[in-house]
């Protein structure tokens, strides 16, 4: 190869070697930018329960800055919450209700869905947009009419009754997932056989469609368990007695007024008491929760 051809190759192959520099360094530029916003994200995610984690172990006279991080460590605070709200009878006040009222979404969800998902038709079509429509109307609108209702039909006021919002504002969401994710995650062909073995439409849903709905399942579980659990305004509308109180309504005890201050440290003590099981269940429950999100909301 004579010189003249050398030194023209060369010169058609720099163009492509800077452009693919360039979107090397656009790439990194990239990746870079989307890691500094995550990081920011969890940052500021993080400074709250950080400032709540300090203040928690400090002793309940302890009022300095809340900004001077873990000055102290002291289990105190969480020793006077775990006794003034009583904790035990609350926690099981709160897993009952909690606890009914995701059962009762998933089966009622699950079985709404089905027939949604499965029947191509108008009629089907309609009914998943109605339930949709519940997204849009939250219960906290409708809650003074339903309360009069409920009077109305003499149902008593019991640590049960906020169930029945619970159930009404969590099925529309729940319906939505499920649906999506039969849909798109669920083929046809898994049912055939046992149609073909002569099992009716429950056996079928029941024996397999709802043991492939795990994913989605642990999703509904803990997106509608949590804001459950967290819930403060039904509870306050529906338990009037003090022994019937969940974890929310029990920290109610420690909000002072002009004559007693509120004590940060100690309340602070009962919302990290009230956020650990939520946590613990959490840390065993999310490796399904993003696979059953993910399928039944964007696929569906």
């Amino acid at each position: 190869m004579s010189s003249g051809a050398f030194t023209g190759k060369m010169l058609e192959q720099e163009p492509a070697r800077h452009t693919r520099k360039s979107g090397k360094a656009a790439r990194w530029l990239k990746s870079g930018l989307v890691q500094f916003v995550v990081i920011a994200i969890m940052v500021l995610n993080l400074i709250p329960l950080v400032i709540v984690l300090s203040t928690s172990l400090r002793s309940p006279d302890n009022n300095t800055n809340p900004l001077n991080l873990f000055n102290e460590l002291s289990f105190s605070s969480y020793r006077d919450a775990f006794e003034r709200m009583h904790f035990g009878s609350a926690f099981m006040n709160s897993v009952v209700l909690t606890g009914i009222s995701v059962v009762l979404v998933v089966i009622l969800a699950a079985m709404a869905s089905y027939p949604m998902a499965r029947i191509q038709s108008k009629w089907s079509q309609f009914l998943y947009l109605f339930f949709l429509a519940g997204l849009v109307v939250p219960g906290q609108m409708v809650l003074i009419p339903i309360v009069q209702m409920i009077n109305n039909m003499g149902i008593p006021s019991t640590k049960y009754t906020p169930i029945l919002m619970f159930v009404t504002c969590s099925l529309p969401f729940s319906t939505f997932l499920y649906t999506g994710f039969i849909r798109s995650g669920v083929p046809v062909e898994v049912e055939e056989a046992a149609h073909i073995d002569g099992a009716g439409l429950l056996r079928r849903f029941w024996t397999v469609v709802f043991p492939l709905l795990i994913p989605v399942t642990v999703s509904v579980i803990i997106t509608q368990g949590i804001w459950i659990w967290n819930d403060y305004f039904f509870n306050m509308t529906f338990i009037s007695k003090a022994a019937d109180s969940p974890l929310p309504l029990a920290m109610l005890g420690f909000m002072g007024d002009q004559q007693n201050p509120t004590q940060w440290n100690v309340l602070f003590a009962a919302c990290m008491l009230c956020a650990l099981p939520l946590l613990i269940a959490f840390s065993f429950l999310q490796k399904y929760f993003v696979g059953g999100l993910t399928v039944g909301s964007v696929k569906g």
